[in-house]
């Protein structure tokens, strides 16, 4: 079953300017980089676009210049929009169907331990802000807490909630709300393990090396519905080996690393993160050359 908004989005990473501004001119440079990929759609103002440590006034900048680039090229455009003031999250979600995206996202509200009644109200209100489809994000890593299971099919229950973009290792509790949700579009957010996603059931997935390597999962997910085990188990395995060498930089700085490999400079992670290793970029730009990753870049 096809389902709307279904396949593979790259979570879309933020161009940034050597003092740590956004750069639209490096946006552009990723921008086209990613949209050659093949991928469905991009997934804008997202935890790999640096959102979280970005101010309002830029994501609305963000947002203009992807809806711009991305506007003859046909792909989807999901804006998330999750922040932790109700007020804000309205704000960027209107400004975003001003601009022609075609859905919206939200983590759940995150600055205090709210509740599952409260995280409910936050995205009745948010889905109820603008006409866009909303797609709800349940990120453990992020949040500090699993939603409930009971609260997240409430939620995925309100009229304009389309589906759930799922960072979790929780796979029984994937399969419990393909189950429960049987209409909804569930992205999977753990590239190293999309297959697993994708058997339980994720119609596509969201990922930050989608940017870099986004041929590699469209290629990954088609072995996948194809019924090819062999093939989506080797790319798969690629896959998790590029992210094994990310989680000792760190994600982001080693993303923006073996982007500069390549030749695409998009400037540094806004401050406070940093590399982890002081060889940080001799170490991607050997992971960039490796047999198996270099067929994937282009």
């Amino acid at each position: 079953m096809t389902r709307p908004l279904s396949g593979m989005y790259a979570a879309l990473m933020t161009g940034l300017a050597d003092d740590g501004s956004f750069s639209p001119e490096r946006q552009r440079t990723l921008d086209e980089y990613v949209q050659k990929q093949g991928l469905a759609g991009l997934y804008v103002g997202g935890s790999s676009g640096e959102s979280g440590l970005l101010d309002v006034e830029e994501l609305l900048a963000q947002q203009a210049v992807v809806a711009a680039d991305a506007g003859a090229t046909g792909m989807t455009l999901i804006a998330h929009v999750g922040a932790p003031s109700l007020r804000d999250s309205i704000r960027l979600a209107r400004n975003a169907a001003g601009l022609g995206y075609h859905a919206l996202s939200a983590l759940p509200p995150h600055s205090y331990p709210f509740s599952d009644a409260e995280i409910l109200a936050y995205y009745r209100e948010l889905q109820a802000a603008t006409e866009l489809p909303l797609i709800v994000y349940e990120v453990p890593i992020r949040t500090g807490r699993p939603i409930g299971l009971d609260t997240l099919v409430a939620i995925m229950d309100l009229p304009k909630v389309a589906g759930l973009k799922f960072t979790s290792t929780d796979m029984f509790k994937l399969s419990m709300l393909r189950r429960r949700c049987p209409d909804a579009t569930l992205y999977f957010g753990f590239d190293e393990i999309y297959l697993g996603g994708a058997v339980l059931g994720a119609d596509g997935g969201i990922g930050t090396t989608y940017n870099l390597l986004g041929r590699l999962y469209v290629a990954l997910d088609r072995a996948i519905r194809a019924g090819d085990l062999g093939e989506a188990m080797r790319l798969q395995d690629i896959s998790a080996r590029f992210v094994e060498a990310l989680l000792d930089t760190g994600v982001l700085p080693g993303m923006k690393a073996a982007f500069r490999a390549i030749g695409i400079d998009p400037g540094p992670t806004r401050a406070p993160m940093l590399m982890r290793l002081g060889d940080g970029e001799a170490r991607m730009a050997e992971v960039m050359a490796r047999p198996e990753i270099a067929p994937w870049i282009g």
